[in-house]
């Protein structure tokens, strides 16, 4: 009965009703989950906002402070302390910016930012600092990316991130792929999304029609931390999905306290596979400021990892990688069956 009825809550709301009634103050959410906050968090909330989807905090274990997926959302003062080894930029991206809303650090392949919102804030987020206000994706802007990558043959694939392009609406989505559909070298269109995991009902037949209208190859790559977020209707939306013949992988970050664990790695990798997503990467945290509190050491991950491989069969291991800064790929730590 539960999970009927919460598919009817999810169909009852439009992916776009649910992005605007997301969650936007600490003491909403935690009284949401009949908690109260016990430090002083508003500096941390000041530099970077709280935003919840109402769908998401339906996962959530009310009067559980240790929630994985509240951990993931709620702003912590430790936040604010300075942490070496921690950097506002930790993998450079403004040295490979060469045009607002562009990033190209790898030979084949660069980066579109269509947007700086996303549906949620997790608090570990790699740009939380970056500076989106000097990368607009105006018309202006826009064009001068359509030039940089036709003048770069080099380049086969485009990946759509942010922010999240999928907070973007179908018709703009539409309208940019199309335009990338021009450049003759382009192969594929990537699309790099939390949406789905907190807003399942963006996985509509639209937006496959719309990944799906141009001779680009499209995949779409989502970001599930924790087999809590793939509650029974989230699953029934990426079974929906998998109906549409797009390639779906999903990439996780090793948290701490979260799924810092090889049950819950396991217990993911099924249930991702079960839901038609193929386990894509299992990423070292990236260190950025404001998230040390979730890292735990290269060889602590590691050993997760193997773990993880004497567990699972081959195509359920996510790669474990770690993105260096100036590095020309990600850094694979511990290879798979």
């Amino acid at each position: 009965m539960a999970s009927t009825l919460a598919i009817a809550q999810s169909n009852d709301v439009t992916w776009q009703e649910a992005l605007r009634g997301a969650i936007r103050s600490q003491v909403e959410l935690l009284t949401a989950l009949q908690l109260t906050e016990s430090e002083d968090t508003a500096a941390a909330r000041e530099q970077f906002s709280i935003r919840v989807p109402r769908d998401y905090l339906r996962r959530m274990v009310p009067g559980d402070p240790n929630d994985p997926l509240l951990l993931q959302v709620l702003a912590s003062a430790d936040e604010m302390v300075v942490t070496e080894g921690f950097s506002p930029d930790p993998l450079e991206e403004l040295t490979s910016n060469p045009i607002p809303g562009l990033v190209h650090k790898y030979a084949d392949r660069a980066l579109i930012m269509p947007t700086a919102a996303c549906a949620v804030h997790c608090r570990y987020c790699f740009r939380r600092h970056f500076p989106y206000q000097d990368n607009r994706l105006d018309e202006t802007a826009l064009t001068r990316i359509i030039d940089y990558l036709a003048s770069h043959q080099e380049l086969n694939e485009i990946i759509l991130s942010g922010g999240d392009p999928l907070v973007v609406e179908d018709d703009y989505l539409g309208l940019l792929i199309d335009r990338l559909a021009t450049i003759p070298h382009l192969k594929r269109i990537r699309v790099h999304s939390r949406v789905p995991v907190v807003i399942p009902q963006r996985l509509t037949e639209s937006l496959a029609t719309v990944l799906s209208g141009t001779r680009l190859e499209p995949v779409l790559v989502i970001h599930c931390n924790h087999p809590q977020e793939l509650d029974p209707p989230t699953q029934w939306q990426f079974k929906n999905w998998s109906h549409y013949g797009i390639p779906t992988l999903n990439q996780s970050v090793l948290l701490q306290g979260i799924n810092d664990d090889v049950e819950i790695l396991s217990a993911l990798s099924e249930r991702l596979w079960s839901s038609g997503v193929h386990p894509y990467y299992l990423h070292i945290l990236d260190a950025v400021q404001g998230a040390q509190q979730y890292a735990i050491t290269l060889e602590r991950a590691v050993a997760l990892h193997q773990q993880l491989q004497a567990r699972l069969s081959g195509y359920l291991v996510p790669a474990l990688v770690q993105e260096i800064a100036g590095q020309p790929h990600k850094v694979r730590l511990s290879s798979g069956r």
